[in-house]
């Protein structure tokens, strides 16, 4: 795969370290546990996000835009990581902000939206759950032009085929760490969500020919329709790269078992899930995504799911910021 010829802008120095979690693992009971820190990646309090923005924005400022348009929840960590390399290249930003849980919205709020604020987003719209917010995207998008700017629409979770290409890059890099450290992984543990973390994993892996299994963990939808998004992805992703065998539907796994009551709603599990990493490793999980996963990566090893494996992999997509604003929920 050659990356190199799409361009790309770099918000993190060197690689995120790969780690053996000890004590979880002795927990569980299990394989052993490894976590890839991808909460450590740049820009404002790092995540996955930072990946796939380093080719969007790449993108963004080839095409001359001075101004960026992204939405998200109203706790999005995509809003903030967006925000971030908005400030970083000196590009406006505009978020649109979907209330999916009726009046959780608050301008006061902390976690994400205090950072909102403090890194001075030009504006923050905020719309009902449900509403079609690419149309909400290109409204706003319109009326910027007539202004005479050039925004550049960035879709939620930055996942597009130029997005997931972070994550492609990840696969990658992820080969080599795994090489260099002499670490044979059996399965990777991650998010499945706006499905563009997933689908560059899956297609970057496939492009590598690793073999390596990748187990998404649902946090909004049922497991039929987040494969087909998924799927879907890869096979942009796919054709983006020029691969010549891409990912099939059969190499994307979801499980949609800990999405709960929904999108950003807390469960039992999740907030057990957090409590234990951090009792037991000091590793800060969030709410909405990587608490979720993490419950589904423990249950799963509970259930022996994993009883051939020796060593998983939980990737960490970031997100802690969002805990300040569910600190109701641990108390």
């Amino acid at each position: 795969m050659n990356l190199s010829k799409f361009p790309r802008r770099r918000y993190t120095a060197g690689i995120t370290p790969i780690e053996k979690l000890e004590r979880l693992s002795e927990t569980l009971g299990g394989p052993d546990v490894y976590i890839k820190r991808d909460d450590l990646l740049g820009l404002a309090a790092g995540g996955n996000k930072t990946r796939k923005l380093e080719f969007l924005m790449a993108d963004a400022l080839a095409k001359g835009a001075d101004t960026i348009i992204t939405c998200g929840a109203v706790q999005s960590n995509h809003c903030r990581l967006t925000l971030a390399a908005s400030v970083k290249e000196n590009l406006k930003c505009h978020l649109v902000l979907e209330q999916r849980v009726p009046g959780s919205y608050d301008r006061r709020a902390s976690g994400n939206n205090f950072l909102y604020n403090l890194m001075d987003a030009e504006n923050v719209r905020v719309v009902d759950g449900g509403s079609n917010m690419m149309g909400e995207m290109t409204s706003l998008a319109d009326e910027l032009k007539a202004q005479g700017r050039k925004p550049y629409i960035i879709p939620g979770g930055g996942s597009n085929e130029i997005g997931a290409l972070g994550y492609v890059s990840c696969a990658k890099e992820l080969m080599w760490q795994l090489h260099d450290m002499g670490l044979d992984i059996d399965y990777i543990v991650c998010t499945s969500g706006s499905a563009g973390t997933h689908a560059g994993l899956v297609t970057g892996l496939m492009g590598e020919n690793a073999g390596i299994p990748v187990i998404g963990i649902s946090i909004s939808r049922k497991a039929e329709p987040q494969r087909e998004l998924v799927y879907n992805l890869c096979r942009k992703t796919s054709d983006l790269l020029g691969l010549k065998i891409p990912p099939s539907i059969d190499d994307v796994i979801v499980f949609d078992e800990y999405v709960g009551p929904g999108y950003s709603r807390p469960t039992e599990g999740m907030v057990s899930a957090v409590r234990l990493l951090a009792t037991t490793e000091a590793v800060l999980l969030d709410p909405v995504y990587t608490g979720k996963t993490m419950d589904g990566l423990m249950d799963l090893v509970r259930k022996n799911y994993f009883a051939e494996a020796r060593n998983i992999l939980f990737l960490h997509t970031g997100g802690s910021p969002a805990l300040y604003a569910y600190m109701n929920d641990f108390v």
